[in-house]
């Protein structure tokens, strides 16, 4: 299914190629990076190596949501990423997403320059977060967890994971219309180590296409998470090449965009598959 995304000044088009998002946390506590970008500085720098390492995005973020984490007052939050966004988004030619559950945040972002947002919430956590994105006339991104990062980790259960999911995605979705966000602005994500055991997570991506029938581009974000800690036994930094892999299984199951802390192996990699998968299409 082809799709292509067109607001603003912005075209993103799912269907030549799969979209690589670099994840930018401007927070102290991040699971992944340990806050080594905490700092307005090395945020920057961060962020526009990532562009240059060929990212299509940039999701800045200023809340962790790593399991267990406790939220931050929407000030801080706003405090943490609205300089660095400006400063991104002077240099920048592609679109900076702001990753949060808060419409106050998206708010400041999108007058700093942001143009999407990615809530993990799916418009749950704040009402008015679907109105900022509706009248901004801005992408978002839904994604499914079950709980909330405090409590999401506790012994998550579901009678049929991947349908519970796609419910879940589809009531988002209803959502996000009803605040009058366009549905031609909207992408998926199942949501990998939110709410997640071990072997739901490999579930999700081996079974990632099933999504593709909710008619909207899927977003996957596989980057660094536990499970694959749990395979290679290794710490986050160390799992470079094993979310790699897992960006690859998620792409060739029908993943559009993939959010990925390490952009430049992701890219090399996602463009062999694409240039192989292109071939595909245009040869059957």
């Amino acid at each position: 299914m082809s799709f292509t995304l067109k607001w603003s000044r912005f075209t993103l088009d799912l269907y030549k190629r799969t979209h690589v998002m670099g994840v930018l946390n401007v927070t102290p506590d991040s699971f992944s990076d340990g806050g080594f970008f905490f700092s307005r500085k090395s945020a920057v720098t961060r962020g526009l190596e990532m562009a240059r390492e060929g990212a299509d995005i940039i999701d800045v973020g200023g809340e962790s949501t790593r399991p267990f984490s406790g939220g931050v007052s929407p000030g801080e939050e706003i405090q943490r990423v609205v300089p660095v966004i400006r400063e991104l988004a002077a240099d920048l030619e592609i679109p900076i997403s702001i990753d949060t559950t808060k419409a106050e945040v998206a708010e400041a972002a999108l007058e700093a320059g942001a143009s999407m947002i990615n809530d993990i919430s799916a418009l749950r956590f704040d009402p008015d977060l679907g109105n900022v994105a509706a009248d901004a006339g801005v992408p978002v991104v839904l994604m499914h967890m079950q709980g909330s990062p405090e409590t999401m980790q506790t012994s998550p259960h579901y009678e049929n994971l991947l349908e519970e999911i796609k419910d879940f995605l589809q009531d988002a979705v209803n959502r996000a219309l009803s605040a009058g966000i366009s549905e031609d602005l909207l992408i998926l994500d199942p949501g990998i180590g939110f709410g997640k055991t071990f072997d739901h997570n490999l579930c999700i991506i081996n079974h990632f296409n099933k999504f593709g029938a909710l008619g909207r581009p899927l977003l996957s974000g596989p980057s660094r998470k536990a499970f694959i800690g749990h395979i290679l036994d290794a710490q986050p930094s160390e799992r470079v090449i094993g979310s790699i892999a897992a960006a690859v299984v998620c792409v060739l199951k029908g993943a559009h965009i993939v959010r990925m802390h390490d952009v430049a192996g992701t890219v090399d990699a996602i463009r062999v598959v694409d240039a192989v998968m292109h071939e595909k299409i245009e040869n059957r």
